[in-house]
């Protein structure tokens, strides 16, 4: 192509197309080209596409910041930007809405439609959503990789003792910090299976022995294990306590309420034992004794502290409670009906086991639910009919939102494995470009993050600064009034 002092800009038309409505311009956004009018394009005279149109007259210094080349010959320009994103694009001249290809990235896409200048209300509702989705996953990436920055952290302004908590808190709930934190978190997780197997294994007659009032109790070996755990999680919680960053958000957890729950029965039974005698009937205390006892079953929760697969189970059944409502709503209202039309037909048999409604409530539920006790159960044809048609009611009931909480269980799963890997990734290219960026060290290592380690509080942005000296396709900021534009080959990536 020749350069800008060998050749002449084509004068515009001096009739109707000066005004753009008669003018056709050719694009050529990564190799594919399409011809445009400009009755077309003045539509959105604010885009980039449209802005092209009266851009000859400006000379090659306007033509050149709205394309990345032209050719004055063919007069055509020439963009390297995606030509899939650009062919969705392009559907807001004819449609007045633009909608998202299957397999684009939103993100990319939302930086496209900044190249050319299209507002995002003619995004469709549907493509917006995914949009936010991917937001909210760039989110969670820069939180996770904001708390490996922070623990990698070693702010020398700060006292001795904030550093000592700072390092039992890593050293008590990041198991992946060191070799001993694993050792630990392995630890606690044996220590709540051999509390649960005791509390179980006690509870056996063969194993209990005979206090001096002749009641049976649990063997004191039992009772001396269990005591050692109690003293474990006593100690792990008050660290933990101890150490936490944000007292109140700690003790609010519901984790940590559970940690409370499985550890303070265990100190009032034992004051009960001691101490309630001299206020209260023996009787008394021994139920109290008993009732607090039972609570000890909650201390089976504290696996998911240390098991990932529960935790991500906790969370799939919190997004799913629209299916898990439409379950029992199913569940509740074939239950009235087929324990009133159950009551109704077997009151004509002398010996029927439906007394009342509400009786047949339990008939109806272990139909429904295919359990069939048959402690109550019809004499009569129309009720056994009533039975029939119940349970394969109940099939359906059950089975038609089972797919949509276990689809939810792996989307969440999945989508957990993806974010901690791209945190992981992100930090790869962190401390590669540090290194780089640093005395030409090879390699990197924890001394290479010094530069990124976290500002003071009250500084905003203060990890997007960071993660924006990473070059990868993970981290895109997040809407910012920065702009950001890729490359089409970036963007096929």
């Amino acid at each position: 192509m020749d350069g800008p002092g060998e050749c002449s800009l084509p004068e515009p038309d001096s009739q109707g197309s000066r005004a753009g409505d008669d003018i056709e311009i050719v694009v050529n956004v990564g190799g594919v080209r399409q011809v445009l009018y400009g009755d077309l394009l003045s539509q959105y005279p604010e885009t980039r596409l449209a802005e092209l149109i009266n851009c000859l007259a400006g000379g090659y210094d306007t033509i050149f910041s709205l394309c990345d080349d032209y050719d004055p010959g063919k007069r055509e320009f020439y963009f390297d930007r995606d030509p899939d994103a650009f062919k969705c694009v392009i559907e807001v001249y004819y449609f007045g809405e633009v909608h998202m290809k299957k397999g684009i990235c939103p993100i990319c896409f939302k930086n496209e439609m900044d190249f050319w200048k299209v507002d995002l209300k003619f995004l469709d509702d549907c493509c917006k959503s995914h949009l936010s989705e991917k937001r909210e996953e760039l989110e969670e990436i820069a939180r996770r990789v904001q708390l490996i920055l922070d623990d990698l952290g070693v702010d020398t302004a700060e006292g001795r003792w904030r550093r000592c908590q700072k390092c039992v808190w890593k050293f008590l709930e990041k198991p992946e910090s060191s070799c001993p934190a694993r050792v630990v978190a392995v630890l606690s997780f044996l220590l709540i299976l051999i509390s649960s197997v005791v509390m179980c294994v006690g509870t056996i007659p063969e194993l209990q022995v005979l206090d001096a009032e002749g009641n049976r109790v649990e063997h004191p070996t039992l009772e001396n294990v269990e005591t050692a755990c109690i003293g474990w999680f006593t100690l792990e919680y008050l660290l933990r306590l101890f150490s936490s960053p944000n007292k109140l958000h700690f003790v609010l957890s519901f984790m940590n309420i559970v940690d409370v729950l499985a550890i303070l029965p265990f100190y009032v039974s034992l004051t009960l034992t001691h101490l309630g005698a001299r206020m209260m009937e023996l009787t008394n205390v021994q139920q109290a004794v008993q009732a607090l006892r039972i609570m000890r079953i909650a201390r089976i929760f504290k696996l998911a502290r240390h098991s990932s697969g529960l935790q991500t189970l906790t969370y799939a059944l919190k997004r799913s409670f629209k299916e898990l409502g439409l379950l029992l709503m199913y569940l509740a209202v074939g239950i009235f009906v087929f324990s009133a039309l159950g009551y109704t037909m077997e009151q004509s048999h002398p010996e029927t086991l439906f007394k009342s409604i509400p009786q047949s409530f339990w008939w109806a539920i272990i139909t429904m639910t295919t359990v069939g006790y048959g402690d109550i159960y019809p004499k009569t044809t129309l009720g056994k009919l009533n039975a029939a048609i119940s349970f394969l009611c109940g099939v359906i009931a059950i089975a038609l939102p089972i797919h949509p909480i276990i689809n939810n269980f792996v989307r969440y799963y999945n989508k957990q494995r993806v974010l901690e890997t791209a945190a992981k990734h992100e930090l790869e290219l962190m401390e590669l470009n540090s290194s780089s960026a640093g005395d030409g060290k090879a390699g990197g290592s924890h001394s290479d993050l010094d530069n990124l380690l976290p500002e003071p509080a009250g500084k905003e942005g203060s990890w997007s600064s960071r993660l924006r000296i990473s070059h990868s396709d993970t981290f895109i900021p997040l809407l910012t009034e920065e702009k950001h534009h890729r490359t089409r080959l970036q963007s096929c990536k």
